[in-house]
């Protein structure tokens, strides 16, 4: 009589299972609307991290040269200068998703 019901409730277990796991995934899986926030903020915050330091080398080629024309940055900064002229400057990140008008701007979406 045992094993009779023992397929039967292996196969109820595997669904369960299955049912539990598939509710999981929607939550916590990479795809899910909270974890993609949160990559989210982390890459905004990375930007403004990024920019803080390019912002701080800019500040000091300015202060050795009286301008910003030939600036250039380390990619170790991931941000790129595209914009230097004698007086502002404009930086953005390496994938183009937010940029800032120097100095002393804050990270705006989208490029230069």
């Amino acid at each position: 009589m045992s094993r009779i019901l023992g397929l039967p409730a292996l196969l109820i277990a595997l669904v369960i299972g299955g049912v539990l796991v598939a509710k999981d995934m929607k939550s916590n899986s990479p795809a899910s609307p909270t974890v993609a926030q949160e990559i989210q903020q982390a890459q905004v915050n990375v930007a403004a991290t990024n920019f803080q330091g390019a912002d701080a080398q800019m500040g000091a080629i300015f202060a050795q040269s009286g301008t910003y024309v030939g600036a250039t940055l380390p990619a170790s900064f991931g941000v790129v200068l595209v914009r230097a002229d004698a007086s502002s400057y404009c930086l953005q990140t390496t994938s183009g998703s937010e940029h800032e008008d120097g100095p002393g701007g804050s990270p705006q979406p989208g490029g230069c």
